[in-house]
């Protein structure tokens, strides 16, 4: 599992872009930021939907008054279904929908989360990363059916 001070993988993720999914060039947006990563199990699923993905948006400014330059949410669903919910979830320009389709990217984390008796397939666990430079300078994770330590307010307690 991925630990505070280690460098954050670069390769496997994907953005829904104006003409389809898109490579995310990682090693780019990690390079001199400061960014947090947060992880939901799903999009459109409940706490996701009604709690965590709601809370960055709404705090915002907030975050990036703390110095971050970049919040991205993490879910092992494809670029289209990360697209759709940023759209229904209204994030605009504020957080950046990453798609780990095949959970290669959470995988590499060490942050896989076995759903398969609940139908759900691999999927990442609830977590926050906050990294400078793409280096993990903080890393909470949330316990089994928790939501706390990855919260908007927790994460900004961190910065």
């Amino acid at each position: 599992m991925i630990a505070v001070g280690e460098k954050l993988p670069t390769e496997g993720l994907k953005t829904m872009g104006a003409d389809g999914p898109e490579a995310v060039d990682m090693a780019s947006k990690l390079a001199g930021k400061k960014v947090v990563i947060f992880s939901v199990p799903g999009a459109f699923t409940p706490t996701c939907s009604a709690k965590h993905l709601p809370g960055f948006v709404d705090k915002i400014d907030e975050i990036k008054a703390k110095g971050v330059d970049e919040v991205m949410c993490l879910a092992v669903n494809d670029a289209f279904v990360m697209g759709a919910w940023g759209k229904d979830q209204n994030v605009g320009d504020n957080v950046t929908m990453l798609a780990d389709g095949s959970a290669a990217y959470t995988k590499a984390l060490g942050l896989s989360l076995d759903l398969e008796a609940a139908g759900l397939g691999t999927r990442g666990q609830r977590f926050a990363i906050i990294a400078d430079d793409g280096v993990v300078t903080h890393l909470a994770i949330e316990e089994p059916g928790a939501f706390e330590v990855s919260s908007a307010e927790a994460i900004i307690k961190a910065l």
